[in-house]
């Protein structure tokens, strides 16, 4: 096919922003993959347990691999017919209205800096209405903490706040004014349900916990739809392109796997571990710790869904390479823990930033136990990625007692799903099938998905769900003596994780 050819068909190119890197994929009518294009930015440590990104190399990232995406197919933003956003979740920017510039950097969910703050609220016995409000767990993992710590510690931040000269968002809310030259201060409903601050029963703003926080409610994005236009891109080169959804990436990710029904489950092995249940258009309510949250929001049907979210998954592969060095690229990892034939008695809790669902320590941190003098890299390496399903198993039987549901396989995606020997154990710890579908990177997906129907480039969901198709299906192969011999291993080491930091 000649260069211009494909260029006169029609394109739907999503922006998936994430915690470690930015990518941009474009995407055919059949949901095929036509070009790609990732770029890692800088992590920053300011001080232990503080995770920040300069809000600038966000958007730099993210539009640089925009442009590099559309050169690679030979493809102008007129040539597109939407663009989708997804984000890294709960990240909070405050920036100027006028100039766009950003008043400190990016505070990243991972950051526990607001953990005091955190205890604090909960001393005064708000932990229920927070839960009951907005469906969370009070905990610093959240925006709301973050934003309230920006007010609180950058000068003139509060005054300026209240003045109207200041606005706060989420990775989404960034880009969409960087898109659009300032022109668009907007969120959707599932980013908005990830801050801590938003009613997900009445979909709006909580009056009550904002008093509180000391967050005034001019600072705040406009709350719209998943799948809805936010407006026109004026910069080059996506200059005059719509701009049709925006979604935090997980629940980007339910989209894409299509998981359109109720009962319908995906995890996404990312720098995080994320699972979600779909619960249709009704709230559950957990007993065990899960997040009820808004999954996406189509028109004016709500979808809503169970979430149990992990801090550190694919990102103690990250540390295997860049704090340790064993392994030069996260591709390595495999090779190197299949050198060995199981854990050597090694258990690896990567709790490097706090532990999250089902648990929700945010004094836990990082152990690794059973070690001997035999222990090697190997050991190590499979231990790690060991304890990233360890935590999926843990999640998924809280959500399993939640929904009252008995899954029949997990649908998964993200970087870390590529992984054979990740993806067999997972199988074997869950005993069900492991389900990894042709199109991995389903979270740019979902958010072409979501793009696309806003602006009748696809029909309705049901075209999406017959595109969905299975690469490898993993089959639990584990006797249950030896599944419940390692799972006991991994309790006894969670034991020793937990609460480590002293409050």
């Amino acid at each position: 096919m000649h260069l211009r050819e494909a260029a006169v068909s029609e394109f739907v190119l999503a922006l998936d922003q994430g915690t470690t890197s930015s990518r941009a994929i474009l995407f055919d009518g059949d949901g095929g993959i036509r070009s790609t294009a990732q770029r890692e930015f800088r992590q920053i440590y300011p001080q232990p347990g503080w995770v920040e990104h300069d809000p600038s190399d966000i958007w730099a990232s993210q539009l640089g691999v925009a442009a590099e995406a559309l050169e690679a197919a030979g493809v102008t933003a007129g040539d597109l017919a939407a663009v989708g956003i997804s984000n890294q979740r709960e990240t909070a920017i405050v920036w100027d209205r006028h100039t766009l510039e950003p008043i400190y950097n990016a505070i990243v969910w991972q950051d526990r800096r607001t953990a005091g703050f955190i205890d604090q609220l909960k001393s005064e016995g708000l932990a229920d209405y927070f839960q009951a409000t907005t469906g969370l767990v009070l905990d610093a993992y959240f925006s709301a903490s973050k934003v309230a710590w920006l007010l609180d510690h950058v000068d003139g931040a509060r005054a300026r706040a209240e003045s109207g000269e200041l606005a706060f968002g989420t990775v989404d809310s960034w880009l969409l004014a960087q898109l659009t030259g300032g022109e668009v201060h907007a969120t959707d409903v599932s980013n908005a349900s990830r801050t801590m601050l938003f009613d997900i029963h009445r979909l709006r703003w909580d009056d009550e916990i904002l008093a509180r926080l000391g967050i005034p409610h001019r600072l705040l994005p406009a709350v719209a739809a998943s799948s809805h236009v936010f407006g026109e891109a004026t910069v080059a080169p996506l200059g005059g392109a719509t701009i049709a959804a925006v979604a935090g990436d997980q629940q980007a990710a339910t989209f894409g796997q299509a998981c359109f029904e109720a009962g319908q489950a995906k995890n996404t092995y990312g720098t995080g571990c994320f699972l979600m249940l779909n619960t249709g258009n009704r709230t559950l309510p957990s007993d065990n710790k899960l997040l009820t949250t808004i999954a996406w929001q189509r028109h004016e049907a709500i979808t809503y869904a169970l979430e149990g979210s992990i801090f550190v998954a694919g990102a103690v592969v990250q540390w295997l390479r860049d704090g340790l060095g064993i392994i030069d690229s996260a591709a390595e990892v495999e090779p190197l823990a299949r050198q060995v034939p199981d854990n050597g008695g090694v258990y690896f809790v990567p709790a490097f930033t706090g532990l999250g669902a089902p648990h929700w320590d945010q004094y836990a941190r990082g152990a690794v136990l059973g070690l001997t003098r035999g222990t090697n890299a190997a050991h190590l390496a499979r231990a790690a990625l060991e304890g990233i399903a360890f935590q999926v198993y843990e999640v998924l039987e809280a959500m399993t007692a939640d929904g009252g549901v008995s899954l029949t396989e997990l649908r998964v995606d993200g970087g870390a799903s590529n992984n054979d020997l990740l993806m067999q154990f997972q199988a074997d710890l869950l005993n069900v099938p492991v389900v990894r579908p042709t199109i991995t990177e389903t979270t740019a997906l979902g958010a072409a998905y979501l793009a696309g129907l806003a602006v009748g480039f696809w029909p309705d969901e049901a075209s999406l769900a017959r595109q969905w198709a299975v690469d490898r299906s993993f089959e639990p192969q584990m006797d249950s003596a030896t599944r419940e011999q390692l799972l006991s291993g991994w309790r006894r080491a969670l034991g020793r994780a937990k609460a480590w930091e002293p409050t």
